[in-house]
């Protein structure tokens, strides 16, 4: 984990809620995907938890959707605008146990943070199935970059206004080697049933406090005991939430 300013350099509209966050600044502590950064906001006592996207040496990209009076405060954030962050939180993802056809699951603003992985994935030879649920077509955002990256591609929105009508458990491929999944706990309760026998990573949300482990307010019961989110977390092992969702 570091702390340190960085700069907007491009702030943009992806939906009506859902943002699109470049900064510059230092990525060194960022070394898996799936971590998070906090982020201090004038007038917020706490700072956000955000979800990183994509990263490279010059900067990081986040997408985060309003929720409440921070990330409204977000949203008016201008190219210039400089931010106070943690950068490097939380166990992201471990690519290396993808098999040869892994499953990416992303509901919403569960989405971000299977890019990097979808991209490391591809980069490594892999054949990932990447599924995005959304609730309506008007929410959809990032499927086109998914595309561009090579993966195979599967929308389901539950309205049925774009591609498969209903919740991801209703296009999930056969045959698939590992799950990585992040969205909300409904979705991933559900997914957990709907994979039983294929190992994988789920990546938890959360109400975070202090975003290091310090303050416990984050703290989930596992089959392994009593574990914190955002320090042992956000992503665990499938196996060990079995009773927990």
């Amino acid at each position: 984990m570091k702390q340190g300013i960085y700069t907007v350099t491009e702030h943009r509209a992806l939906t009506k809620d859902v943002y699109l966050l470049r900064l510059e600044g230092d990525t060194s502590s960022l070394t898996s995907p799936g971590q998070f950064v906090e982020i201090a906001l004038d007038g917020c006592f706490l700072r956000r938890p955000i979800s990183v996207c994509d990263y490279d040496s010059q900067g990081l990209t986040l997408i985060y959707k309003i929720v409440g009076r921070g990330t409204e405060a977000m949203s008016a954030l201008k190219a210039g605008a400089r931010l106070d962050l943690l950068c490097g939180l939380g166990r992201g993802f471990d690519p290396s146990a993808a098999g040869e056809r892994p499953l990416l699951v992303g509901g919403g603003v569960g989405v971000p943070p299977l890019y990097r992985l979808a991209r490391l994935l591809l980069a490594a030879g892999t054949r990932p199935e990447v599924v995005l649920g959304f609730n309506r077509a008007e929410e959809m955002f990032y499927v086109r970059e998914f595309e561009e990256l090579g993966a195979h591609v599967t929308v389901t929105t539950v309205d049925g206004s774009f591609g498969v009508r209903g919740f991801v458990t209703a296009a999930l491929p056969e045959g698939c080697t590992h799950v990585f999944a992040c969205g909300p706990m409904p979705m991933l309760k559900a997914l957990y049933g709907a994979t039983q026998g294929i190992p994988g990573q789920f990546s938890l949300e959360e109400r975070m406090g202090c975003g290091f482990g310090a303050c416990m307010g984050c703290s989930i019961m596992t089959t392994e005991g009593s574990r914190r989110v955002c320090k042992d977390g956000p992503v665990f092992p499938k196996e060990v939430l079995g009773w927990q969702i």
